[in-house]
């Protein structure tokens, strides 16, 4: 297979590394791409694992070396009802950042073509551009949502780095971001500069203590989302000391996971990455094995999709109409009883031509339309399309 050539096969020792014992493991369930059974067909695949060893756009020196510790405790834990996950090996390094940048590209490109939800494991963040790139051939607007404690908004005139990708997404002529959301910031790491750019742009951050006291409410932005971009850095130091320059605050482990429990509830998203994990600063794989759970609840959660809107008809579910006085519009709100799922319609009018989009939202959203308030994120949304 053509794409296969972008790849190294999986490590000798790490197929050895395998609990033998264990016949419900994972490394034991899933098809690998070794030296010896090379993958022949992606035929049925519907999760690729994807190692990226590269950090020349990091100061994270070593992070790079990260795929193949996740990759051991991975194949550690156990199976899932569906054998349908590949591990197709790690990524060759390019001669450039830029080389990597581009066979990540193509390869997701040809991933998400096959209807393949591809689960990168870096390397360093930067390589969130490179995944962004590969939506920019299907020409359609997306929304990307990143786990982090910054913005990473960097210096544009710096060249690509895990500091400034979120700026050269945006600088992208494709104009194929809608909106970025960041889950867990941390404030005495944002200045009020990247705040003010961030509230311009009409983006969505939510501060790490709101998250973890309304851990729900990451829900309807990770379920509006196609790509997900998972820093190992926005979870503390002592969950996850892995990194050159760990916070003693961030996300617990618990939270991590659920988090990409919900990313991969989503219908829409359609990639997941980990990055920035450091094996030279890890204790005892601490850090590796977090990063094998967060991507095991992340493909918990895509075996387990509801397949409610887009893939169900808006109209079936119940429909709610709040009447805001102070405003034209009246805000139709959806509701799924069956999963208990809200969204809301956002009109679209210009000249003649009328129409709307649904977003996703919470009961907050509901409650708060309730009180002739409008809910910041219909607002936002409304800005942004008239």
């Amino acid at each position: 297979m053509e794409l296969l050539h972008y790849f190294d096969f999986v490590d000798r020792g790490i197929l050895s590394g395998r609990d033998i014992s264990n016949k419900s493991a994972l490394g034991k369930n899933i098809i690998i791409n070794s030296e010896e059974n090379p993958i022949r067909s992606l035929d049925n695949i519907e999760i690729a694992l994807i190692g990226i060893p590269e950090e020349r756009g990091s100061l994270n020196k070593g992070c790079s070396l990260a795929p193949d510790p996740i990759r051991k405790y991975f194949y550690l834990l156990n199976k899932f009802n569906k054998n349908n996950i590949a591990d197709m090996g790690n990524v060759k390094q390019g001669n450039t950042i830029n080389d990597t940048y581009c066979a990540v590209r193509d390869i997701l490109i040809e991933l998400l073509n096959k209807n393949i939800i591809p689960v990168l494991i870096g390397g360093s963040q930067d390589l969130t551009y490179a995944n962004f790139l590969a939506y920019e051939k299907f020409n359609s607007a997306i929304n990307i949502v990143s786990v982090d404690s910054r913005f990473d908004f960097g210096t544009i005139d710096d060249p690509v780095n895990s500091d400034n990708f979120l700026s050269k997404i945006i600088s992208q002529k494709s104009n194929c971001l809608f909106n970025f959301t960041n889950i867990g910031y941390q404030s005495y790491y944002i200045s009020q500069e990247e705040i003010d750019l961030m509230k311009n742009l009409l983006f969505d951050y939510y501060r790490l203590g709101f998250i973890q006291s309304n851990l729900n409410e990451a829900e309807p932005a990770l379920r509006d989302a196609a790509l997900v971009s998972f820093d190992i850095n926005a979870i503390r130091q002592s969950d996850a000391p892995g990194h050159f320059f760990p916070s003693p605050n961030g996300l617990y482990g618990e939270e991590a996971c659920q988090i990409a429990r919900y990313a991969g509830l989503s219908d829409k998203v359609t990639s997941f990455g980990i990055y920035e994990a450091n094996p030279k600063f890890d204790h005892n794989g601490q850090t590796a094995h977090l990063a094998a759970e967060i991507i095991w609840h992340f493909i918990e959660g895509v075996f387990h999709r509801k397949k409610d809107y887009p893939f169900t008809n808006i109209s079936e579910y119940k429909k709610i109409i709040v009447k805001i006085e102070s405003s034209n519009d009246d805000i139709i709100f959806y509701n799924n009883p069956l999963t208990d799922r809200w969204w809301m319609e956002v009109p679209y009018k210009k000249a003649n031509y009328e129409k709307s989009i649904i977003i996703s939202c919470s009961l907050e959203d509901y409650d708060i339309a309730c009180t002739q308030e409008i809910p910041d994120r219909w607002w936002k949304a409304f800005q942004k399309i008239c």
